[in-house]
């Protein structure tokens, strides 16, 4: 084996020796960064879970220790009140319920109707134990607020409602309890007693459950309100974009059609008439001078098209709006004899040519007898053309272009034509027209277009109903 040939099988197995960019400069390269992973979703949730219980227990216990101080040095309390000592029974039961109240928050993602139920339980047997923390004991709502707070934000109210009476009892009961055994509600008259117990249970009830649910709730609607109407304003943003794409595509399509239509007619017509002067340039000077100056008015009139078109779409320049019309086919007919055999026949009936058609309508005639036109003279040269407008129907105009089989072979096309059926039949859409295209039984082509006619304006009346006006 030949050393290239060894070189050459050699060579995929070789490592590369080129840097990986190639501005990079030569040297040892720099080890990547690796991407520091995104933080999980159930991490952030266990996150904020802990944050919330952890923030609970600092406020509760920072209570529990400063309320007594403040009181104490506050000179309009008028009612003197017996806080249990730091560190006695009491206190320190109450510091345990509230600390176990905000560590049971901790389960309040997985288990929320749970968490609820625990955290409402606990100030019951806070008030068992230690009854004589009734001056404190206000302040186990905390935590039965927060997991109102937080079931209300995760669950629906529809399956919530049981979980929320059963915790509004549990912190009635509680209540209750400190009330009636903690701060001697049963030493006097028992009827007045009990009345007084439930009533300060029920206030308790509705300040750490009543009260935490309205005020949710109103947040949360506001809240969806609020991301309802982003959510309509982004619908109605995009619908207003596929209105904008809408009519883009329809002026791109409009577009389209007006510069197929200059282009196929009038370019087409420079082309044959270019042919013929090939031809007669030679044999018949005179009429090769002819087909010249009409190659010549071709030209301009194809310029005072583009023109005309790109008026229309310039903001800053004054656009002329010559809008061809079905008398125009006259015109039209006369210009394209000069480079086919073209007849025109009118069959008009007792009204004006094309009366009750609209403007716009008249527009795609002219347009399709243009383009049916180019098209026979462009397929079937030197054969006869035809055009035929019959307005004798009271209710429709109808335009046929007829083509006779080609006589002489046709010259080479684009493989990428079928615009000109395609913009007539756009056209023919817009305004509502019947346009009926193919071959004849001879070994032509029609173009049949059927315009229906604006419906008359009824007469003015006057106050007998007469019909006729004064």
């Amino acid at each position: 084996m030949a050393p290239a040939e060894h070189d050459a099988l050699r060579a995929p197995a070789e490592p590369a020796a080129q840097p990986a960019h190639p501005a990079a400069p030569a040297g040892p390269a720099a080890p990547a960064r690796p991407a520091a992973p995104a933080e999980p979703a159930a991490q952030r949730a266990r996150r904020v879970d802990v944050f919330v219980a952890l923030g609970t227990a600092v406020v509760a216990i920072g209570l529990l220790l400063g309320l007594p101080p403040l009181d104490a040095v506050d000179p309009d309390v008028g009612v003197s009140t017996t806080y249990p000592a730091v560190a006695s029974w009491s206190w320190t039961v109450l510091a345990l319920g509230l600390l176990a109240q905000s560590a049971a928050l901790l389960a309040a993602r997985r288990a929320t109707r749970t968490t609820l139920l625990v955290v409402a339980a606990l100030p019951v047997l806070v008030a068992g134990i230690a009854p004589q923390s009734s001056d404190l004991f206000g302040l186990t709502a905390l935590p039965v607020v927060v997991a109102v707070v937080l079931a209300a934000l995760r669950v629906p109210l529809a399956r919530l409602w049981p979980a929320l009476l059963v915790a509004a009892a549990l912190v009635a009961a509680g209540s209750a309890v400190v009330f009636a055994v903690g701060g001697g509600g049963f030493r006097g008259d028992s009827a007045q007693a009990l009345a007084g117990s439930l009533g300060q249970g029920v206030l308790q009830a509705v300040g750490a459950v009543g009260l935490p649910l309205l005020v949710t709730l109103l947040v949360q609607s506001r809240r969806e309100v609020r991301v309802a109407r982003t959510a309509e304003a982004s619908a109605v943003d995009r619908e207003q974009d596929a209105l904008v794409d809408a009519a883009v595509s329809r002026e791109r399509a409009a577009m389209a059609r007006e510069l197929h239509d200059i282009a196929a007619h009038h370019l087409s017509g420079i082309a044959l008439m270019a042919a013929v002067i090939d031809r007669q340039i030679d044999a018949d000077p005179e009429r090769a001078h002819e087909g010249a100056r009409q190659v010549r008015e071709q030209s301009t009139a194809v310029l005072d098209d583009l023109r005309r078109l790109v008026g229309l779409l310039r903001d800053d320049t004054p656009a002329e709006r010559a809008v061809e019309t079905i008398a125009g086919v006259v015109d039209l007919t006369e210009r394209a004899r000069f480079r086919s055999d073209v007849r025109l026949d009118v069959l008009a009936g007792d009204r004006p040519l094309a009366d009750g058609v609209g403007p716009l309508a008249q527009l795609a005639a002219y347009r399709t007898v243009q383009e049916a036109l180019a098209n026979a003279a462009l397929h079937a040269p030197s054969a006869p053309c035809t055009v035929t407008i019959d307005d004798r129907d009271a209710t429709r105009l109808v335009i046929r272009v007829e083509n006779a089989p080609a006589a002489v072979p046709a010259a080479e096309t684009s493989r990428s034509g079928g615009n000109g059926l395609r913009g007539m039949r756009e056209r023919a859409d817009l305004v509502g027209a019947r346009l009926q295209t193919g071959p004849t039984a001879t070994g032509g082509w029609l173009v049949e277009l059927a315009l229906g006619r604006e419906a008359p304006a009824a007469p003015a009346q006057d106050a007998d109903g007469s019909g006729v006006v004064a």
